[in-house]
């Protein structure tokens, strides 16, 4: 699986505000319903339960908000440049300002944790969060997480 099959230029957001991680989670639910079937409350509420079993801070300013969605029929993929640093009670207790998310289909278990383990291992390389974090806009930023599918 590379990035691209889960990830859309629709779905890349630069500089977007993050004043906690509620509101986050919030938004996060609002910018992906945007471009697919699922409902905004839908994920929201999806993306809190999960945090509640534990945070998904990954750590060096990293966090991979996933669950599985009533609904969903592929793995969804979203990726948000915060303008500042959030709390996101990560692992290592480094704010967060880059975040991947992934909603997956009910079912979808051996497929949501190999792209997991996939996004940690991208998102593991300093080069590529620097270059995320120095990302102009939403086209760049996508282009910089996707150019890492090349030679996969």
């Amino acid at each position: 699986m590379q990035i691209n099959h889960i990830l859309t230029p629709e779905r890349t957001f630069a500089g977007v505000q993050g004043a906690s991680k509620k509101r986050v989670l919030e938004l996060i639910g609002k910018l992906v319903s945007q471009h697919t079937n699922l409902d905004p409350d839908a994920i929201f509420e999806s993306l809190v339960a999960r945090e509640k079993l534990g945070s998904t801070g990954f750590g060096h300013g990293i966090a991979i908000p996933h669950c599985r969605m009533p609904g969903c029929t592929q793995a969804i993929g979203s990726l948000l440049q915060l303008d500042s640093k959030i709390d996101f009670d990560a692992l290592d207790g480094e704010p967060v300002d880059l975040i991947f998310v992934l909603l997956v289909p009910q079912e979808a278990t051996e497929e949501h944790l190999q792209i997991l383990k996939m996004l940690a291992e991208k998102l593991d390389q300093q080069a590529l969060r620097e270059a995320l974090r120095q990302s102009p806009d939403a086209q760049t930023l996508y282009e910089v997480m996707v150019g890492t599918d090349e030679g996969s």
